[in-house]
């Protein structure tokens, strides 16, 4: 039985409804570049600071299309064995035991035959990579944090992003029948290789602005005064502007509102700033700063632009 196509948006509007639907509030550049992707078949690359939505993206299109994510999570070390294929060791020891036991490797004939199946594609253990390529209907294959894996693994990855296969030297070229939608993502702790980046639509994801912030947090976060929602994301936006180790993400105001909430915070004082500041900011050096008179100046410059009343 053939697997259903995707059916993909007809036009820039109609990603950022699909996602929209699914509470993802998308600028028009990020859509733009998401439809093209979509509709040219090409890998989308999108590199931004942590926490800015670029994984959620892919999970929340995953959704969008009624379709399966499948996820490649980058780390140091990552090799074939882990992202795309290893062989079943322990099933093959098996068949050799059994084709001995059975007296069934008598002349070079056997033995060529028992190589054969040793190395069929029922003895392959798909990983994620093998798996995006084997669907019967196209997945959102997420290779997330690419710049965390070695360099090695950018060439690697070539083959998969321009041929939609992998060559696999015991069986040959396996291609996509239905072909992923990839999208690849990278905070930039490394450069990633140019080639790899040539065979891409790429996309820098900037922080949203305060009234883009503003919809995600009522979407993500509800519950909380229209006050409270307002005061968050004005803050958290003038901390960004701040030398900071790490500035809060997107995912970092979402996580304070629900703090503020459960600890049933009206509006922003600096008591309760100070005290939840860890929900905002993961580095010990930035959470001193910001106790060491930041906080008190950007409540300041809050109710000194708040309007009467």
């Amino acid at each position: 039985m053939t697997a259903t196509p995707l059916v993909l948006p007809e036009s820039v509007d109609a990603v950022i409804a699909l996602l929209a639907q699914r509470d993802y509030v998308c600028d028009r550049r990020l859509a733009t570049a998401l439809f093209l992707s979509l509709k040219l078949r090409r890998p989308l690359f999108l590199e931004g600071e942590p926490g800015v939505g670029k994984t959620e993206l892919a999970k929340t299109l995953a959704e969008g299309l009624a379709t399966r994510l499948i996820r490649l999570q980058c780390y140091e070390g990552l090799d074939v064995a882990q992202t795309a294929y290893e062989w079943n060791v322990a099933r093959q020891m098996v068949e050799i035991r059994l084709a001995e036991a059975a007296h069934a490797v008598t002349d070079a004939a056997d033995r060529e035959r028992l190589a054969h199946d040793l190395y069929s594609r029922a003895m392959l253990i798909e990983r994620p990579l093998l798996q995006a390529l084997t669907q019967p209907r196209s997945p959102v294959l997420l290779i997330d944090e690419l710049d965390r894996a070695d360099e090695p693994f950018d060439a690697f990855l070539l083959e998969v992003l321009a041929e939609n296969q992998i060559t696999i030297p015991e069986l040959g070229a396996v291609r996509a029948e239905a072909p992923p939608v990839t999208i690849i993502t990278s905070n930039r702790t490394r450069e990633i290789h140019d080639a790899l980046k040539r065979r891409c639509l790429y996309h820098w994801v900037e922080f949203p602005d305060v009234e883009r912030e503003l919809d995600i947090v009522r979407r993500k976060a509800p519950g909380a005064p229209e006050r409270l929602y307002r005061q968050v994301v004005e803050f958290v936006q003038r901390m960004r502007t701040l030398d900071l180790f790490k500035a809060p993400g997107v995912a970092e105001t979402i996580d304070w509102v629900n703090a503020l909430v459960a600890l049933n915070t009206m509006q922003l004082d600096p008591a309760t700033v100070s005290s939840t500041l860890g929900v905002l900011l993961k580095y010990q050096d930035d959470i001193t700063r910001m106790g060491g008179g930041d906080t008190a100046k950007i409540l300041d410059e809050l109710r000194a632009k708040a309007l009467p009343g």
